[in-house]
């Protein structure tokens, strides 16, 4: 079967929910994946113990070289020999970037994409952030506002799960939440002493998306709660986590109304210049080269952000010279991830003879304060800090073995608690996506070729928040300090965060933007795009449950217009 309602490509985070709700709204859906599928029972490793895998479980140096130098670079906590399969093969899907502007992307292909990789953060935007362009001169002015999403995060975290607190902070807003993982001893003694020496500061507990008190809806799609093991890079046999795999597609598959292909590279998109309308999804078998064109009346490209704007720019017509959707020349600019670098650690004397209970998702967050409850800052907009407060290691790098070994090394060390800045990356036309003028990959597609960089706005940010981190760590009592105020900070490369945003954003003007206020293209009704690229800016923090929020509420709209015959 070729035409469908709807088609959505991709599968991970937005893709899974734009399949969910058109699917439960009645619309025939087809999602392309353009990688394997994921079997649970056969694919995780979350019952895989190191010690029983060849070489620890650890990737030889001369694969990773070869095969994952990006990858590898950018996520080595995650990627063991049992995992490899979770993240893309670098020398398979080659990239190019100058040079003088490195761009790490990390990406996986396969059933639920990210979804499986994720750190699993979860903060609303606030009400700041979708006025700071307008207010700033910096990006496109947010054609929506808290208020008109406010709903659809209490939607999507319901059905998601999300652990975390009510904490009363205008700057994150509060949500529909399960019970919250406890902070530790060490925390606790940072989280008051930082807040008597800072009022205007708080420290609240990460609010993330594990189950911990499933509910029944939960329970019936075979999810369980968190088992506090952190093995969650491994995939989660528990389905205690929001993934794709465990949630979204899960719920869209028993209706009856989804099919999902697999090994599905999206060539293009074909467009009516009649109809005005895409008429079809063009693409390639990853393993055979077959090409196929799938038809539907709505198209929901949830490819992931650069994906997303490659396939607009690949799909070139008399209409489109430059791309679909592409008459404000917007396509596959203002790339943006979030920036790291700036953090410190501090040892907190005492609780020798407390420890904790499991391996929690999720440690401490510090809400942005820059610029809302405190001003005069010399940069715009601001940061998160995350962190966790947790014993040393036991061992260490101690030398030994056999009995002595053991009875030497049953103390585990001192408690240190460690905060690490998150900060927005402002909107910049310059920083974008074009696709390389001769160079292809293995399925004859241009390969993408990335320009940006961090501009000076993020490297003030990241040098004040280093002086805030050790601050913040001095004064709440804390020794033996890893990084001082004036420690030279190493920013991020842009795409290490793994939050890239923003290549075909929303607008108020089709001039200036690729999408209107429904993630819905301007120039092509019966296009949305409800992934990173519909973002006019970013904020500082983790994006992906405002990615679920934006495709629930694009797809709810999408399928009134459908059985309105407006699409």
């Amino acid at each position: 079967m070729t035409e469908y309602d709807a088609i959505v490509v991709g599968s991970g985070m937005s893709g899974g929910w734009s399949a969910k709700e058109l699917a439960e709204k009645g619309l025939n859906v087809l999602v392309l994946e353009r990688g394997a599928k994921i079997e649970p029972s056969k694919d995780y490793a979350d019952f895989v113990s190191p010690w029983d895998k060849a070489n620890l479980d650890q990737i030889p140096e001369d694969e990773v070289k070869e095969h994952y130098p990006v990858q590898y670079k950018g996520v080595r906590y995650a990627m063991r020999n049992s995992t490899k399969h979770f993240w893309v093969k670098d020398s398979e899907h080659p990239y190019h970037t100058p040079e003088d502007k490195p761009y790490e992307w990390l990406r996986g292909y396969h059933t639920g994409g990210r979804s499986l990789l994720w750190s699993r953060q979860s903060y609303r935007l606030g009400p700041q952030d979708f006025e700071a362009n307008k207010k700033d001169g910096h990006g496109t002015d947010w054609p929506i506002r808290y208020e008109d999403l406010a709903p659809w995060y209490d939607y999507v975290e319901k059905f998601a799960g999300v652990a975390g607190n009510n904490d009363g902070l205008k700057q994150l807003p509060d949500g529909v939440y399960q019970p919250a993982f406890d902070l530790t001893c060490a925390e606790e003694k940072f989280k008051t002493n930082l807040e008597k020496s800072y009022p205007t500061r708080n420290v609240i507990q990460a609010r993330v998306a594990h189950l911990t008190k499933p509910t029944e809806e939960q329970m019936a799609l075979g999810r369980g709660p968190c088992q506090v093991r952190n093995h969650c890079n491994r995939g989660c046999s528990f389905g205690a986590y929001f993934s794709s795999n465990h949630a979204t597609l899960p719920a869209a598959m028993r209706t009856g109304n989804c099919t999902i292909v697999n090994n599905a590279i999206v060539h293009s998109l074909d467009y009516d210049a009649d109809k005005k309308r895409v008429s079809g999804v063009k693409v390639i078998d990853a393993q055979t080269n077959k090409v196929t064109t799938y038809t539907a009346r709505v198209v929901f490209l949830n490819a992931s952000t650069i994906a997303t704007s490659m396939i607009l720019l690949q799909s070139k017509s008399d209409a489109f010279p430059n791309g679909l959707a592409n008459s404000s020349d917007q396509v596959g600019r203002n790339l943006m991830d979030h920036v790291s670098g700036a953090g410190a650690s501090g040892e907190f004397e005492g609780f020798e003879d407390d420890y904790y209970y499991g391996r929690r998702p999720g440690g401490i967050y510090i809400p942005r304060y820059a610029n809302i409850t405190e001003q005069d800052k010399p940069y715009l907009r601001g940061f998160g800090f995350q962190g966790s407060g947790r014993r040393d290691a036991w061992t260490g790098n101690r030398p030994g073995i056999g009995k002595d070994f053991k009875s030497a090394n049953r103390k585990p060390g001192s408690w240190r608690v460690g905060i690490y800045a998150f900060g927005e990356v402002l909107p910049n036309p310059d920083n974008r996506v074009t696709l390389h003028k001769t160079k292809k990959d293995k399925w004859g597609l241009p390969i993408a070729h990335i320009d940006c960089a961090m501009g000076e706005n993020e490297k003030i940010m990241m040098r004040e928040a280093q002086k805030d981190a050790y601050e913040m760590l001095k004064s709440a009592g804390a020794i033996n300090i890893s990084k001082g105020p004036d420690a030279k900070v190493n920013l991020t490369a842009p795409g290490n965060r793994i939050h890239e945003m923003g290549t075909a954003r929303m607008g108020r003007d089709p001039k200036t933007s690729v999408l209107n206020e429904w993630c819905q293209a301007h120039d092509v009704p019966n296009l949305f795009i409800t992934d990173g690229a519909c973002m006019p800016s970013g904020g500082c923090q983790n994006p992906s449950i405002t990615y679920m929020a934006l495709s629930a509420r694009a797809a709810n709209h999408a399928a009134k217009l459908f059985k309105d015959g407006v699409i």
